[in-house]
């Protein structure tokens, strides 16, 4: 059993090649009890971007807050508050905040996913 408020969990700054302004909080995985998956809470400030990327395992998304684009497979997507995606694995995808707002979405992996 585990029951937290994400405002008191751990936000760590993403570094790496075509990352900007992006943190991430495990807010549930195998610490926690579920064995084979992580829901993550990014954000995305204000000109924050994922690094256009793809690996073996897929992502299920939900917009929690803020606007934005899901880069997909070549194609533009529309995101903001209540959107929900599914990117499959090994498809090319990036997440761009395009507004002055936060852009926050809960992400869930298997937990080769995390690292």
């Amino acid at each position: 059993m585990f029951v937290a408020n994400v405002k008191d969990m751990e936000k760590l700054e993403m570094n790496g090649p075509g990352i900007n302004n992006a943190f991430k909080q495990v807010l549930i995985g195998p610490e926690q009890g579920w064995q084979d998956y992580v829901m993550r809470l990014i954000t995305l400030r204000s000109n924050g971007n994922s690094p256009k990327h793809q690996h073996p395992w897929p992502h299920i998304n939900f917009i929690v807050s803020g606007n934005g684009i899901l880069y997909m497979n070549g194609q533009e997507y529309p995101i903001k508050a209540g959107s929900i995606a599914y990117v499959p694995n090994n498809i090319e995808h990036q997440y761009i905040n395009t507004s002055t707002e936060d852009l926050s979405f809960i992400c869930i992996v298997p937990k080769e996913g995390e690292k």
